[in-house]
């Protein structure tokens, strides 16, 4: 997954043309073998968060456990219709490789999956993460509603002020309203389960997020 593409997002008309129908994917999830796609328990809900190469991204949120439903790597944020991981890699769809969270909110909070989210990558490298260079590693939060936004924001600033007084530069996520969740290929579905010693490019910063109800409240 040591890829250096574009990290400039292409406009609109300059993206690939994609396809009308769905590229093929796993039916079920290999950790919980539960069914890969919707619909999903009464209650539940979802959260789609970019942080890097989406095999060690994906294995972050299931290993959360009690309160994850399923979770999904795919392609959004772009302008492509069904992309294939190829196309995603030419920086041509200017899609994001992100993880789909389906999760309990009663038993798992939203802001659990923040400060996951913001532990486990370094979220002001921009286009990039680590050596992964391109637009398709960028840091970005893709929000159902006002609620997840309102929590997504303050959870920014919170973590802002930690980075900054440790010495780290400005965050660079994208925090916007989720568009379209295309599922990525079957062999991409749970990557590091299938293949426990595969490449997880992921990296924190060492810094703790505050996020939480208690700090949120205070």
């Amino acid at each position: 997954m040591l890829f250096r593409k574009s990290a400039t997002m292409p406009k609109p008309a300059e993206a690939l043309p994609g396809r009308t129908t769905p590229i093929p994917t796993a039916e079920t999830h290999f950790v919980f073998g539960r069914p890969l796609r919707d619909p999903y328990p009464e209650g539940y809900e979802t959260a789609m968060f970019g942080l890097g190469c989406f095999w060690g991204a994906e294995r972050k949120f299931w290993q959360l456990g009690d309160g994850i439903w399923i979770t999904a790597v795919g392609y959004s944020g772009g302008f492509t219709p069904n992309p294939t991981y190829e196309e995603t890699c030419t920086g041509q769809t200017g899609h994001n490789e992100v993880v789909r969270v389906v999760f309990d909110p009663k038993i798992l909070p939203y802001e659990t999956l923040l400060k996951t989210f913001w532990e486990n990558h370094d979220p002001t490298q921009g286009m990039r993460q680590g050596n992964d260079i391109g637009t398709q590693y960028r840091s970005g939060i893709y929000v159902a509603g006002e609620a997840q936004r309102a929590a997504a924001e303050a959870s920014r600033a919170l973590y802002q002020a930690r980075l900054a007084a440790a010495g780290h530069g400005t965050i660079t996520t994208e925090i916007v309203e989720a568009g379209p969740f295309y599922f990525a290929e079957e062999y991409h579905q749970q990557y590091l389960a299938k293949n426990p010693g595969g490449y997880c490019g992921l990296g924190g910063t060492g810094i703790a997020c505050p996020i939480g109800l208690k700090t949120a409240s205070a």
